[in-house]
């Protein structure tokens, strides 16, 4: 049996690894769980996977709760320093990064730096620290693994072709929930429809980073760092129906997709059987379903999030960092309906401009970098 520590088991896509784990067992036995603040729901995930260590990152939320896990026999953890150790757990076999945001870059760190096999769904990771991440595993035994389902599926398709072969890396987006939306009533969304992805059921930041394109442009630069492909050789397309999750074409100009239902438990399953398949639950795509498979140009003028991720990406330096924190503000405000849909974009081009980019950041760097990004953020909006 295999230990596996869950960072952000509370959290879309941590819900979704347990929900696989129970169609895996016994190969998995679930070590460490943690969140936030969702602490109704960690306790009732430690309940049933009764795991040795619980995290509660929230002081407050730590302090007001940790006594019920205690009661449990179970070892509570709280704060960056704790999530670093969950990250580095001596008799752990696989770690999965499920966290939000700019904070998951050091468990990332920690992780690969301690020769972990890390299976990776915080794209911000890559994002901001992509360089340092690629230092560490020339260095290190450790190995990545993506669980996003473009990079999961970009992964898959990697292994069938020597790097030579492979021209051009082709992400699909879905294009949100405002593909052809009138571009006079963008400025007056509401919340409520920019969270109402019409294919995927995801968190608040990550549905408003789709319906913004940010998302995608999080996932070039991902796309980048982890396949060590240029800018130029990174393609996006708009795939309303998101049944192609991602595409590589070859030097001999055909393309090899990797289809599936909308279903993140497909890329999970793939991670924690790797190298292996094996046959669960999951829902199957039945093709004579289809109505079509249809593919446009991002709209770049309506949606320039996607833009500036490709002018933050091939800056490099600490610019993606400034992109990736400012962003993560923005959207807050958006949520808290401070902003209104088009600015937040706006809003994330003037905090780049103001930045002066550093090449070749240390994890200082990037750490201060981000807190000036969030900051000046704030005080812009």
């Amino acid at each position: 049996m295999k230990k596996l520590v869950l960072l952000g088991s509370t959290g879309s896509i941590g819900t979704q690894v347990l929900e696989v784990i129970d169609q895996l067992k016994p190969l998995w036995k679930v070590d460490a769980i943690t969140t936030n603040k969702n602490v109704e729901l960690l306790e009732k995930q430690a309940a049933k996977y009764k795991p040795s260590f619980v995290l509660i990152n929230d002081k407050d939320s730590y302090d007001y709760y940790k006594y019920k896990f205690l009661e449990m026999n179970i070892k509570v953890l709280q704060g960056m320093e704790d999530l670093n150790y969950l990250a580095e757990l001596e008799d752990s076999d696989v770690i999965i990064n499920a966290l939000v945001g700019g904070v998951g870059l050091r468990p990332s760190l920690t992780a690969l730096e301690n020769d972990k096999i890390l299976a990776l769904a915080n794209k911000e990771s890559m994002v901001i620290g992509g360089e340092l991440i690629n230092k560490i595993l020339k260095e290190k035994d450790s190995k990545i693994l993506p669980i996003d389902s473009e990079h999961n599926a970009i992964f898959q398709l990697f292994k069938k072709h020597s790097r030579e072969e492979i021209k051009n890396i082709i992400l699909t987006a879905s294009g949100g929930p405002f593909f052809n939306f009138p571009v006079e009533k963008l400025k007056n969304v509401t919340v409520n429809e920019a969270l109402n992805h019409p294919n995927w059921n995801m968190g608040k930041k990550i549905s408003i980073d789709s319906a913004t394109l940010m998302n995608k442009g999080l996932e070039v630069i991902e796309a980048h760092w982890l396949f060590k492909k240029d800018y130029e050789n990174i393609k996006v397309v708009v795939h309303p129906e998101s049944i192609i999750h991602s595409m590589i074409e070859l030097i001999d100009n055909s393309i090899e997709a990797e289809l599936g239902v909308a279903d993140m438990k497909i890329p999970i399953q793939n991670v924690l059987t790797f190298p292996k398949k094996t046959n669960t639950n999951v829902n199957k795509l039945n093709l004579l379903e289809l109505n079509g498979l249809h593919f446009y140009k991002p709209d770049y003028e309506n949606f320039p999030a996607l833009k500036l991720a490709f002018k933050a990406g091939k800056a490099r330096g600490t610019m993606p960092t400034v992109l990736n924190a400012s962003n993560e503000i923005v959207v807050d405000a958006f949520l808290h309906k401070k902003i209104n849909f088009m600015q937040i974009p706006i809003l994330i081009n003037e905090i780049m401009e103001k930045h002066q980019n550093k090449k070749n950041p240390n994890l200082i760097d990037i750490l201060l970098v981000d807190e000036w990004a969030r900051r000046k953020t704030e005080e812009v909006i």
